[in-house]
């Protein structure tokens, strides 16, 4: 019976309940996933040597013939060999098998296999250890270029390049062709079943590169689609209009001027939530800059309007700093203030939700609990999410409905993101930057330095922290040996050795992702009130509590950092009167590396970083990790395919002037693709 991309997998011979869980843990249900499945790599096995002719530890494929029958030793307990003698016209060598006594049996004398694997020792004592063999009559995984893929417990990769490979002979042709002929043609691009095919199965190199590029294009269209539907939608629908009162009364509660850009972009807010649809707007900024006081503003809008706000911040601790800084500001203008997160409970609990659905409440902040069933609104009409790099789309969506009504929704980030990244990540808001610090922030010092500075780093921190300042150090590991690389700074570890041996009698703390939230705040507590003297800590403190206080950031292998985030880290001192600094410690002696930490020396500006950091790191997650609600992208990266991106992004605005909604019947593919890279947003489209 013939396969359909339907089909589960659980069907076919060979998969038992067993490895169907295991499949299933890798997402993949029926014929359909697994084709989607791309590889993570290749292995190049078409290149066929002799025994005399091998070289030294590359991999390679020999035709060999078994010599004599293969001999099993038990060497002790748990470790068994089998040796086989392999000939061919230029001279024999040994493979030796570990734990794998089967291939006694397998290897029959007489018979010429494929194998491959790396040939090791001199001439005349030639040998293997663990090849792959393939009777030369049925070769499946040699003389070809094999695809390795994401691997669980109990599924191996000649599993899944099998089933791979019976799959794409049977389906590679039932995979719908959604891209309009002509959009294919103008780009240049595969067919969907030629691409199928060559993702998994490569033809050779030039095969592979243009299924990759197939598929690049076709999910960054994709995502621009989406993206470009949501925010249609969004201007479709229907806001309720914000009054806007007099600017100078918000001035009014404030102790200090604002920026130039702080006015602009509250000048922004005021025209977005007077409009017809609702605002969806992104405040970006760098740390410091007073994306806060924006936020205050539009809360202060909604309560003159008689709506709700709700902000929501990524950590407890984030959430109770915007709490103090607000609450007594707005109160001033008579706003009644709430601070919500897992750390409030029982009666208190009960009165603030009770509160909060009488409408006797204008602002909630809190953290994911905003979230959570029974937080209900009386009128939410404004939704503020902080540190967007933290959220997402879906989240937002979230937040959003538990209005009555849409509302507005205003996004804040202190992550500075390339113009053409923006473009896509925040399709569906529109963007405003917050160019300028408030007077009086010194910029903070930035130095570079090699392990032979070691000491006198020491000495520095020594010194600050004599003159009553407080020092972060971060560390890209939590334990020894986590990372690959000889020489990280593993920041338990280190905490110890500090606190020991370099500064006995100073007060040294750690914090790192692995501890529990509420052991991560006491330290962060500990650290904002005084309590200690040195920080020890992962980027987990990346985004965190204020303490004007700390006055140096050092960062220890500084080169496995992202620029971008190394900005970001930078920004945590800075913040109080004194001067501060950031020294950046690196033994790398690679000059790129090098001349990539001397950017941080010689601008503060977020945004110049950031396209440097795009231009200089190339491939690779310019986030350090995926951004949360985004649609999980199987083959692309919006770092490194960037032309793809533009391409992709210049395609699907023609499209969409063309046809906004995807409605036309050519179209119904395309618009259950979308639908389907978004479908972990749940009902956003519908």
């Amino acid at each position: 019976m013939a396969l359909r991309l339907a089909d589960r997998l659980d069907t076919l011979p060979g998969i038992g309940p067993a490895r169907a869980r295991g499949l299933e843990k890798l997402g993949l249900v029926t014929v359909e996933d697994l084709l989607r499945c791309y590889p993570r790599s290749y292995e190049d096995r078409r290149k066929f040597s002799t025994v005399a002719a091998a070289p030294v530890d590359i991999p390679v494929c020999l035709e060999l013939l078994v010599a004599e029958p293969p001999r099993l030793s038990r060497i002790r307990k748990g470790l068994e060999l089998v040796k086989a003698r392999l000939v061919d016209d230029t001279g024999s060598l040994t493979a030796t098998f570990f734990n794998q006594t089967y291939m006694k049996d397998a290897l029959r004398p007489g018979e010429t296999y494929i194998v491959y694997g790396k040939v090791e020792g001199p001439p005349g004592r030639r040998q293997m250890t663990n090849p792959v063999c393939e009777r030369s009559d049925r070769v499946r995984f040699t003389g070809c270029i094999l695809p390795v893929y994401a691997l669980t417990h109990g599924i191996s990769n000649n599993l899944l390049a099998g089933l791979a490979r019976r799959c794409v002979d049977e389906c590679a042709g039932q995979m719908e062709e959604v891209l309009p002929g002509p959009l294919r043609r103008e780009h240049a691009l595969a067919t969907a079943e030629f691409a199928c095919r060559n993702i998994h199965f490569p033809r050779d190199e030039e095969a592979l590169e243009l299924a990759r590029r197939r598929l690049i294009f076709e999910e960054l269209f994709y995502l621009t689609c989406g993206m470009a539907l949501l925010r249609t939608r969004r201007d479709e629908a229907a806001g309720v209009p914000f009054a806007i009162p007099p600017v100078e009364e918000f001035l009014a509660l404030l102790p200090f001027p604002l920026t130039g850009a702080q006015r602009r972009v509250m000048d922004e807010i005021a025209a977005d939530v007077s409009a017809g649809p609702p605002m969806n707007r992104l405040v970006q900024g760098d740390v410091g800059s007073g994306k806060t006081m924006v936020a205050a503003y539009g809360a202060w809008l909604a309560a003159k309007n008689g709506r709700q706000c709700a902000l929501m911040a990524p950590t407890e601790l984030l959430a109770e700093q915007h709490f103090r800084s607000l609450a007594p500001l707005l109160e001033q203008a008579s706003l009644r203030v709430g601070l919500l997160t897992g750390a409030v409970k029982g009666r208190a609990r009960k009165e603030l939700l009770a509160a909060l659905a009488a409408g006797e409440l204008d602002l909630l902040i809190g953290t994911h609990a905003l979230l959570s069933e029974g937080v209900d609104y009386a009128d939410l009409g404004l939704v503020i999410t902080d540190e967007q790099h933290r959220f997402g789309v879906a989240q937002r969506a979230a937040l959003s409905a538990k209005a009555r009504r849409p509302p507005h929704v205003l996004v804040l980030s202190a992550t500075p993101i390339p113009r053409t990244l923006s473009l896509v990540i925040y399709g569906d808001l529109d963007v405003s930057v917050i160019d300028e610090l408030p007077p009086g922030r010194t910029p903070v010092q930035t130095f570079v330095v090699g392990e032979d500075k070691r000491q006198r780093m020491y000495g520095f921190v020594r010194k600050l922290v004599g003159e009553g300042r407080q020092a972060y150090i971060v560390c890209p590991a939590v334990e020894e040996g986590e990372d690959e690389g000889a020489g990280l700074k593993a920041a338990a570890s280190y905490a110890r050795s500090l606190q020991t041996e370099v500064f006995p009698d100073l007060r040294v703390g750690l914090v790192h992702g692995k501890m529990k939230p509420r052991e991560k705040d006491a330290v962060m507590t500990a650290f904002a009130g005084g309590e200690l003297d040195v920080l020890v800590s992962t980027t987990v403190i990346e985004v965190g509590v204020d303490v004007p206080n700390a006055a140096l950031m050092v960062v220890e292998n500084a080169d496995r950092f992202g620029l971008s985030q190394l900005h970001q880290l930078r920004g945590r001192v800075g913040r109080g009167r004194h001067q501060s600094y950031c020294v950046l410690v690196t033994s790398t002696r690679n000059p790129d590396s090098r001349a990539r930490l001397k950017v941080l020396t010689k601008t503060t500006d977020g945004f110049q970083i950031a396209e440097e950091d795009l231009k200089l790191r190339g491939p690779g997650d310019f986030f350090g990790q995926r951004q949360h609600g985004l649609p999980q992208l199987r083959i692309a990266d919006l770092a490194g395919d960037m032309r793809a991106l533009k391409e992709a992004q210049l395609a699907a605005r023609e499209l969409l002037e063309r046809d906004p909604g995807l409605k036309r019947p050519e179209h119904a593919p395309l618009l259950k693709q979308v639908h389907r890279l978004f479908e972990q947003h749940g009902d956003m489209f519908n």
